[in-house]
Protein backbone atom coordinates (compact mmCIF):
# COMPACT_ATOMS: atom_id res chain seq x y z
CA UNK A 1 0.00 0.00 0.00
CA UNK A 2 1.04 3.25 -1.05
CA UNK A 3 0.93 6.48 1.24
CA UNK A 4 1.77 9.84 0.93
CA UNK A 5 5.36 10.99 1.42
CA UNK A 6 7.12 13.44 3.66
CA UNK A 7 7.82 15.88 1.27
CA UNK A 8 4.18 15.88 0.02
CA UNK A 9 1.92 16.49 3.07
CA UNK A 10 4.98 18.46 4.44
CA UNK A 11 4.14 21.07 1.86
CA UNK A 12 0.26 21.24 2.43
CA UNK A 13 -1.05 24.46 3.97
CA UNK A 14 -2.10 24.31 7.46
CA UNK A 15 -5.92 24.13 5.81
CA UNK A 16 -5.19 21.38 3.53
CA UNK A 17 -3.11 19.77 6.31
CA UNK A 18 -6.49 19.50 8.65
CA UNK A 19 -8.10 18.27 6.08
CA UNK A 20 -6.21 15.54 5.29
CA UNK A 21 -5.78 14.27 8.95
CA UNK A 22 -9.57 15.10 9.94
CA UNK A 23 -10.59 11.37 10.59
CA UNK A 24 -14.48 12.29 10.91
CA UNK A 25 -16.17 11.97 7.40
CA UNK A 26 -18.86 14.71 6.43
CA UNK A 27 -21.22 12.07 6.45
CA UNK A 28 -20.54 11.50 10.11
CA UNK A 29 -18.50 8.13 9.52
CA UNK A 30 -15.17 7.14 11.21
CA UNK A 31 -12.38 7.12 8.45
CA UNK A 32 -8.77 5.79 8.92
CA UNK A 33 -6.19 8.38 7.77
CA UNK A 34 -3.35 8.22 5.04
CA UNK A 35 -0.24 5.65 6.39
CA UNK A 36 1.74 9.03 7.59
CA UNK A 37 4.81 9.15 9.57
CA UNK A 38 3.92 9.56 13.61
CA UNK A 39 6.14 12.45 13.99
CA UNK A 40 4.27 14.22 11.05
CA UNK A 41 1.25 13.36 13.06
CA UNK A 42 2.59 14.86 15.85
CA UNK A 43 3.58 18.11 14.28
CA UNK A 44 0.16 19.00 12.38
CA UNK A 45 -0.79 21.49 14.91
CA UNK A 46 -4.40 21.28 16.07
CA UNK A 47 -6.41 24.27 15.26
CA UNK A 48 -8.43 26.13 17.90
CA UNK A 49 -11.12 28.54 17.38
CA UNK A 50 -10.08 32.12 18.46
CA UNK A 51 -11.58 35.57 18.72
CA UNK A 52 -8.40 37.14 16.94
CA UNK A 53 -8.46 34.73 14.17
CA UNK A 54 -8.55 37.01 10.97
CA UNK A 55 -11.20 36.41 8.80
CA UNK A 56 -9.23 34.91 5.81
CA UNK A 57 -7.93 32.25 8.03
CA UNK A 58 -10.67 31.08 9.78
CA UNK A 59 -12.55 30.88 6.11
CA UNK A 60 -9.64 28.72 4.75
CA UNK A 61 -10.44 26.71 7.87
CA UNK A 62 -13.86 26.38 7.72
CA UNK A 63 -13.64 25.49 4.19
CA UNK A 64 -11.03 22.86 5.45
CA UNK A 65 -13.21 21.01 7.96
CA UNK A 66 -16.06 20.46 6.11
CA UNK A 67 -15.08 17.72 4.83
CA UNK A 68 -12.37 14.54 5.78
CA UNK A 69 -10.11 14.16 3.04
CA UNK A 70 -8.01 11.01 4.90
CA UNK A 71 -8.55 7.88 2.47
CA UNK A 72 -8.89 4.49 3.53
CA UNK A 73 -7.62 1.54 1.42
CA UNK A 74 -8.01 -1.52 3.71
CA UNK A 75 -10.37 -4.36 2.65
CA UNK A 76 -9.87 -3.60 -1.34
CA UNK A 77 -7.70 -6.22 -1.80
CA UNK A 78 -10.08 -8.65 -3.65
CA UNK A 79 -11.46 -5.33 -5.32
CA UNK A 80 -10.65 -4.78 -9.04
CA UNK A 81 -11.38 -1.34 -11.07
CA UNK A 82 -12.63 -3.96 -13.94
CA UNK A 83 -15.19 -5.36 -11.09
CA UNK A 84 -16.21 -2.46 -9.64
CA UNK A 85 -17.07 -0.40 -12.77
CA UNK A 86 -19.87 -2.98 -14.29
CA UNK A 87 -22.59 -0.95 -13.21
CA UNK A 88 -20.81 2.32 -14.60
CA UNK A 89 -20.64 0.01 -18.20
CA UNK A 90 -24.46 -0.96 -17.31
CA UNK A 91 -25.61 2.45 -16.71
CA UNK A 92 -23.53 4.04 -19.90
CA UNK A 93 -25.03 1.14 -22.23
CA UNK A 94 -28.59 2.61 -21.69
CA UNK A 95 -27.61 6.46 -21.84
CA UNK A 96 -28.98 6.73 -25.15
CA UNK A 97 -32.00 5.29 -25.22
CA UNK A 98 -33.57 6.34 -21.64
CA UNK A 99 -32.12 10.09 -22.90
CA UNK A 100 -34.52 9.79 -25.71
CA UNK A 101 -36.76 8.09 -23.49
CA UNK A 102 -37.17 10.92 -21.15
CA UNK A 103 -37.34 13.50 -23.88
CA UNK A 104 -40.09 12.23 -24.86
CA UNK A 105 -42.03 11.65 -21.66
CA UNK A 106 -41.59 15.53 -21.08
CA UNK A 107 -39.26 15.15 -17.61
CA UNK A 108 -35.91 15.84 -19.65
CA UNK A 109 -35.90 19.27 -21.54
CA UNK A 110 -33.53 19.45 -24.11
CA UNK A 111 -32.51 22.68 -25.77
CA UNK A 112 -31.00 22.69 -29.02
CA UNK A 113 -27.85 24.44 -30.01
CA UNK A 114 -24.58 25.63 -32.23
CA UNK A 115 -20.99 25.58 -31.54
CA UNK A 116 -19.24 28.59 -32.32
CA UNK A 117 -15.44 28.31 -32.73
CA UNK A 118 -13.02 31.44 -31.06
CA UNK A 119 -8.96 31.38 -31.35
CA UNK A 120 -7.38 33.22 -28.18
CA UNK A 121 -4.07 32.37 -26.94
CA UNK A 122 -3.65 28.83 -28.43
CA UNK A 123 -6.91 27.72 -27.49
CA UNK A 124 -10.24 26.85 -30.00
CA UNK A 125 -12.91 27.81 -27.27
CA UNK A 126 -15.75 26.78 -27.77
CA UNK A 127 -19.19 28.98 -27.56
CA UNK A 128 -22.34 27.35 -27.49
CA UNK A 129 -25.57 29.71 -28.54
CA UNK A 130 -28.64 28.39 -27.08
CA UNK A 131 -31.22 30.75 -27.79
CA UNK A 132 -33.75 28.40 -26.36
CA UNK A 133 -32.47 28.86 -23.43
CA UNK A 134 -33.94 31.94 -22.37
CA UNK A 135 -37.25 30.47 -22.11
CA UNK A 136 -35.93 28.27 -19.36
CA UNK A 137 -37.52 28.29 -15.66
CA UNK A 138 -35.33 30.54 -13.41
CA UNK A 139 -33.54 27.94 -10.56
CA UNK A 140 -33.85 29.76 -7.16
CA UNK A 141 -30.64 30.85 -5.64
CA UNK A 142 -29.30 27.85 -4.09
CA UNK A 143 -28.47 28.29 -0.32
CA UNK A 144 -25.14 26.63 0.60
CA UNK A 145 -24.83 27.43 4.18
CA UNK A 146 -24.00 24.15 6.10
CA UNK A 147 -25.41 25.44 9.23
CA UNK A 148 -28.56 23.83 11.14
CA UNK A 149 -31.22 24.08 8.13
CA UNK A 150 -33.90 26.96 9.62
CA UNK A 151 -37.50 26.25 8.64
CA UNK A 152 -37.20 28.01 5.17
CA UNK A 153 -34.18 25.93 4.51
CA UNK A 154 -35.68 22.83 5.66
CA UNK A 155 -38.91 23.52 3.34
CA UNK A 156 -36.54 24.21 0.64
CA UNK A 157 -34.44 21.17 1.12
CA UNK A 158 -38.23 18.96 0.89
CA UNK A 159 -37.86 20.41 -3.11
CA UNK A 160 -33.93 19.12 -3.99
CA UNK A 161 -34.29 17.70 -7.11
CA UNK A 162 -31.76 15.36 -6.09
CA UNK A 163 -33.79 13.71 -3.26
CA UNK A 164 -35.93 10.96 -3.47
CA UNK A 165 -38.33 10.36 -5.02
CA UNK A 166 -36.42 10.12 -7.62
CA UNK A 167 -38.20 11.30 -11.83
CA UNK A 168 -38.11 7.18 -12.86
CA UNK A 169 -37.27 8.84 -16.83
CA UNK A 170 -34.42 10.90 -14.84
CA UNK A 171 -33.23 8.28 -12.61
CA UNK A 172 -30.28 5.97 -14.22
CA UNK A 173 -28.87 3.82 -11.36
CA UNK A 174 -26.91 3.74 -8.07
CA UNK A 175 -23.64 3.04 -7.38
CA UNK A 176 -21.59 2.49 -4.28
CA UNK A 177 -17.96 3.09 -3.10
CA UNK A 178 -17.61 -0.53 -1.16
CA UNK A 179 -15.05 0.09 1.38
CA UNK A 180 -16.44 2.72 2.65
CA UNK A 181 -20.36 2.78 2.37
CA UNK A 182 -20.78 6.14 0.22
CA UNK A 183 -23.75 5.83 -2.12
CA UNK A 184 -24.35 7.65 -5.43
CA UNK A 185 -27.32 8.38 -7.31
CA UNK A 186 -26.91 8.75 -11.20
CA UNK A 187 -29.61 11.32 -12.62
CA UNK A 188 -29.51 13.04 -16.03
CA UNK A 189 -29.73 16.64 -15.99
CA UNK A 190 -33.35 17.32 -16.16
CA UNK A 191 -31.95 20.77 -18.45
CA UNK A 192 -29.86 19.50 -21.22
CA UNK A 193 -27.72 21.57 -23.57
CA UNK A 194 -25.46 18.74 -24.44
CA UNK A 195 -27.36 15.24 -25.19
CA UNK A 196 -26.50 12.21 -22.48
CA UNK A 197 -25.36 14.93 -19.80
CA UNK A 198 -25.84 13.20 -16.28
CA UNK A 199 -24.29 13.33 -13.17
CA UNK A 200 -23.44 11.56 -10.18
CA UNK A 201 -25.16 12.79 -7.26
CA UNK A 202 -24.55 12.06 -3.40
CA UNK A 203 -27.55 9.49 -2.16
CA UNK A 204 -27.37 11.31 1.03
CA UNK A 205 -27.49 15.18 1.33
CA UNK A 206 -23.99 16.82 1.27
CA UNK A 207 -23.09 20.33 0.72
CA UNK A 208 -21.43 21.38 -2.76
CA UNK A 209 -19.11 23.53 -0.95
CA UNK A 210 -16.92 20.44 0.34
CA UNK A 211 -14.17 19.12 -1.53
CA UNK A 212 -14.24 16.12 -3.48
CA UNK A 213 -13.91 12.43 -1.33
CA UNK A 214 -11.01 9.91 -2.70
CA UNK A 215 -14.75 7.81 -2.95
CA UNK A 216 -16.52 10.58 -5.30
CA UNK A 217 -13.12 10.88 -7.38
CA UNK A 218 -12.66 6.97 -7.98
CA UNK A 219 -16.48 6.53 -9.31
CA UNK A 220 -16.17 9.60 -11.76
CA UNK A 221 -12.69 7.96 -13.26
CA UNK A 222 -14.80 4.92 -13.18
CA UNK A 223 -17.29 6.32 -15.39
CA UNK A 224 -14.67 7.92 -17.99
CA UNK A 225 -13.01 4.39 -17.91
CA UNK A 226 -16.20 2.67 -18.53
CA UNK A 227 -17.38 5.58 -21.49
CA UNK A 228 -13.76 4.63 -22.73
CA UNK A 229 -14.30 0.99 -23.26
CA UNK A 230 -17.47 1.65 -24.85
CA UNK A 231 -16.03 3.57 -27.31
CA UNK A 232 -17.04 6.96 -26.21
CA UNK A 233 -15.40 9.99 -24.62
CA UNK A 234 -16.56 11.72 -21.43
CA UNK A 235 -15.15 14.28 -18.98
CA UNK A 236 -16.68 15.55 -15.33
CA UNK A 237 -16.68 18.78 -14.19
CA UNK A 238 -17.61 20.08 -10.45
CA UNK A 239 -18.48 23.28 -9.25
CA UNK A 240 -17.59 23.59 -5.81
CA UNK A 241 -19.35 26.93 -3.64
CA UNK A 242 -21.33 30.41 -4.06
CA UNK A 243 -18.88 31.66 -6.42
CA UNK A 244 -18.35 28.93 -8.74
CA UNK A 245 -21.78 28.65 -11.05
CA UNK A 246 -23.11 26.00 -9.16
CA UNK A 247 -26.87 25.62 -9.35
CA UNK A 248 -27.91 23.42 -6.97
CA UNK A 249 -26.32 22.95 -3.21
CA UNK A 250 -26.89 19.29 -3.10
CA UNK A 251 -23.01 18.32 -4.20
CA UNK A 252 -22.84 16.44 -7.58
CA UNK A 253 -20.46 16.12 -10.38
CA UNK A 254 -21.71 16.23 -13.64
CA UNK A 255 -20.38 14.33 -16.82
CA UNK A 256 -21.11 14.85 -20.45
CA UNK A 257 -19.40 13.56 -23.74
CA UNK A 258 -17.13 14.85 -26.32
CA UNK A 259 -14.91 14.37 -29.09
CA UNK A 260 -11.54 12.73 -29.63
CA UNK A 261 -10.14 15.85 -29.03
CA UNK A 262 -11.57 16.52 -25.34
CA UNK A 263 -12.22 20.18 -23.96
CA UNK A 264 -10.49 22.72 -25.40
CA UNK A 265 -8.20 23.44 -22.77
CA UNK A 266 -7.44 19.63 -22.52
CA UNK A 267 -5.38 20.02 -25.65
CA UNK A 268 -2.85 22.94 -23.74
CA UNK A 269 -2.29 20.48 -20.90
CA UNK A 270 -1.85 17.50 -23.25
CA UNK A 271 0.76 19.89 -24.85
CA UNK A 272 2.79 21.21 -21.80
CA UNK A 273 6.01 19.15 -21.77
CA UNK A 274 7.00 18.57 -17.66
CA UNK A 275 10.45 18.45 -16.02
CA UNK A 276 8.29 16.26 -12.94
CA UNK A 277 5.34 14.37 -14.27
CA UNK A 278 3.75 14.12 -10.61
CA UNK A 279 4.46 17.82 -9.69
CA UNK A 280 1.47 20.68 -10.38
CA UNK A 281 1.77 22.72 -13.00
CA UNK A 282 -0.08 25.60 -14.49
CA UNK A 283 -1.11 26.40 -18.53
CA UNK A 284 1.14 29.89 -18.52
CA UNK A 285 -1.34 31.00 -22.03
CA UNK A 286 -4.00 31.36 -19.69
CA UNK A 287 -3.89 34.43 -17.89
CA UNK A 288 -5.85 33.47 -14.69
CA UNK A 289 -4.78 31.25 -11.63
CA UNK A 290 -4.72 27.46 -12.39
CA UNK A 291 -3.59 23.97 -11.47
CA UNK A 292 -3.14 21.16 -13.54
CA UNK A 293 -2.08 17.69 -12.56
CA UNK A 294 -1.25 15.19 -15.18
CA UNK A 295 -1.86 11.76 -14.39
CA UNK A 296 -0.11 8.68 -14.62
CA UNK A 297 -0.25 7.37 -18.12
CA UNK A 298 -0.75 3.62 -16.95
CA UNK A 299 -3.74 5.36 -14.79
CA UNK A 300 -6.70 4.41 -17.51
CA UNK A 301 -5.35 0.65 -17.76
CA UNK A 302 -4.49 -0.13 -14.20
CA UNK A 303 -6.56 -3.36 -12.24
CA UNK A 304 -5.74 -2.23 -8.49
CA UNK A 305 -8.72 -0.11 -6.97
CA UNK A 306 -5.95 0.67 -4.48
CA UNK A 307 -3.95 2.13 -6.83
CA UNK A 308 -6.53 3.91 -8.90
CA UNK A 309 -7.31 5.92 -5.38
CA UNK A 310 -3.80 6.92 -4.04
CA UNK A 311 -3.50 8.49 -7.57
CA UNK A 312 -6.45 10.34 -7.80
CA UNK A 313 -6.45 11.71 -3.96
CA UNK A 314 -2.39 12.49 -4.51
CA UNK A 315 -2.85 14.39 -7.07
CA UNK A 316 -6.08 16.56 -5.94
CA UNK A 317 -5.06 17.36 -2.73
CA UNK A 318 -2.18 19.33 -3.94
CA UNK A 319 -4.26 20.77 -6.79
CA UNK A 320 -6.72 22.07 -3.68
CA UNK A 321 -3.68 23.61 -1.62
CA UNK A 322 -2.47 25.75 -3.98
CA UNK A 323 -6.39 26.63 -4.68
CA UNK A 324 -6.38 27.85 -1.31
CA UNK A 325 -2.93 29.64 -1.33
CA UNK A 326 -4.37 31.93 -4.32
CA UNK A 327 -7.12 32.43 -2.52
CA UNK A 328 -5.11 33.45 0.66
CA UNK A 329 -2.45 35.40 -0.90
CA UNK A 330 -5.77 37.71 -2.66
CA UNK A 331 -5.74 40.74 -0.06
CA UNK A 332 -8.84 41.63 -1.85
CA UNK A 333 -10.91 37.96 -1.59
CA UNK A 334 -14.96 37.97 -0.56
CA UNK A 335 -15.29 36.67 2.78
CA UNK A 336 -16.50 33.30 3.17
CA UNK A 337 -15.73 29.61 1.76
CA UNK A 338 -13.42 29.87 -1.19
CA UNK A 339 -15.00 29.01 -4.04
CA UNK A 340 -13.13 26.73 -7.40
CA UNK A 341 -13.70 24.65 -10.64
CA UNK A 342 -12.88 21.26 -10.79
CA UNK A 343 -12.81 19.03 -14.29
CA UNK A 344 -11.05 16.09 -14.75
CA UNK A 345 -10.38 13.78 -17.62
CA UNK A 346 -8.42 10.08 -18.45
CA UNK A 347 -5.16 12.29 -18.38
CA UNK A 348 -5.44 15.43 -15.76
CA UNK A 349 -7.04 17.31 -12.97
CA UNK A 350 -7.47 20.81 -13.08
CA UNK A 351 -8.39 22.94 -10.54
CA UNK A 352 -9.13 26.89 -10.66
CA UNK A 353 -10.23 29.17 -7.78
CA UNK A 354 -12.81 31.48 -8.66
CA UNK A 355 -13.45 35.20 -7.35
CA UNK A 356 -17.02 35.44 -8.88
CA UNK A 357 -20.00 33.92 -10.49
CA UNK A 358 -20.50 36.00 -13.13
CA UNK A 359 -19.02 38.62 -15.15
CA UNK A 360 -20.54 41.71 -16.80
CA UNK A 361 -20.06 41.83 -20.46
CA UNK A 362 -18.64 45.14 -21.44
CA UNK A 363 -20.79 45.30 -24.60
CA UNK A 364 -24.24 44.69 -23.35
CA UNK A 365 -23.84 45.02 -19.71
CA UNK A 366 -25.07 41.70 -19.06
CA UNK A 367 -24.35 39.05 -16.57
CA UNK A 368 -22.29 36.13 -17.68
CA UNK A 369 -22.60 33.34 -15.94
CA UNK A 370 -19.27 30.82 -15.78
CA UNK A 371 -18.83 27.63 -14.34
CA UNK A 372 -16.24 24.90 -15.04
CA UNK A 373 -17.24 24.24 -18.49
CA UNK A 374 -16.16 27.97 -18.92
CA UNK A 375 -12.79 27.27 -17.58
CA UNK A 376 -12.25 23.89 -20.06
CA UNK A 377 -12.89 26.28 -22.83
CA UNK A 378 -16.33 26.23 -23.31
CA UNK A 379 -18.70 29.03 -22.82
CA UNK A 380 -22.64 29.08 -23.01
CA UNK A 381 -24.75 32.09 -24.16
CA UNK A 382 -28.22 32.96 -24.94
CA UNK A 383 -28.39 35.29 -27.53
CA UNK A 384 -26.20 36.17 -31.17
CA UNK A 385 -25.87 39.48 -29.44
CA UNK A 386 -24.02 38.05 -26.01
CA UNK A 387 -22.25 35.80 -28.52
CA UNK A 388 -21.06 39.20 -30.74
CA UNK A 389 -20.26 40.58 -26.96
CA UNK A 390 -17.70 37.68 -25.76
CA UNK A 391 -16.27 37.77 -29.14
CA UNK A 392 -15.46 41.29 -29.17
CA UNK A 393 -14.16 41.37 -25.17
CA UNK A 394 -12.09 37.97 -25.47
CA UNK A 395 -12.87 35.15 -23.84
CA UNK A 396 -9.69 34.81 -21.54
CA UNK A 397 -10.41 38.46 -20.30
CA UNK A 398 -13.39 37.22 -19.29
CA UNK A 399 -12.40 34.01 -17.47
CA UNK A 400 -9.74 36.18 -15.68
CA UNK A 401 -12.55 38.91 -14.47
CA UNK A 402 -14.15 36.19 -12.44
CA UNK A 403 -10.67 33.89 -11.73
CA UNK A 404 -7.70 35.03 -9.70
CA UNK A 405 -4.34 36.76 -10.87
CA UNK A 406 -1.98 33.78 -11.82
CA UNK A 407 1.05 33.01 -9.35
CA UNK A 408 1.50 29.19 -9.54
CA UNK A 409 5.45 29.19 -9.90
CA UNK A 410 5.75 31.22 -7.06
CA UNK A 411 3.42 28.97 -5.13
CA UNK A 412 4.62 25.19 -6.10
CA UNK A 413 8.43 26.18 -5.45
CA UNK A 414 7.88 25.49 -2.13
CA UNK A 415 6.75 21.69 -3.47
CA UNK A 416 9.73 22.07 -5.34
CA UNK A 417 12.10 22.40 -2.37
CA UNK A 418 10.04 20.35 -0.14
CA UNK A 419 10.81 17.42 -2.48
CA UNK A 420 14.03 18.24 -3.36
CA UNK A 421 14.67 18.21 0.68
CA UNK A 422 13.33 14.77 1.47
CA UNK A 423 15.41 13.22 -1.72
CA UNK A 424 18.32 14.42 -0.12
CA UNK A 425 20.49 12.25 1.97
CA UNK A 426 19.15 12.33 5.74
CA UNK A 427 21.30 11.56 8.83
CA UNK A 428 19.66 9.20 11.30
Amino acid sequence: MQSFGRSTISSLSLAARRALYNTRSSTGCTRRPLTTPASLTRRTPRLRTSTTTPPKAAYLRSAASSCSYSSTLAGRSTLTVQFAMATHKEILAKLEKNFDSARESGDLLFFPSEVHTHAENGVEFQIRLCPALQNKPRLPTPDFSKDAPSPAAQEKKRHDPFAPPYVPALYLGEVRDESEGHEYVILFNKYSVVPHHFMLVTKDFQSQTSPLLPADLVQVYLFLLAAKALGRKYFAFYNCGDLSGASQPHKHVQLIPLDDDGPPVEKLARATKLDRENSPFSLAALPYANHVRRLPSSLSSTTDFDTLEQALAGAFIPLLDLAFQTVRHDASYPAGTPSYNVFLTLEHMHVVPRRQEAHTLAGTGEQLSVNALGFAGMLLVKSERELEAVREEGVTKILRGVALEAAHEAQTESFRVADDHADAPHED
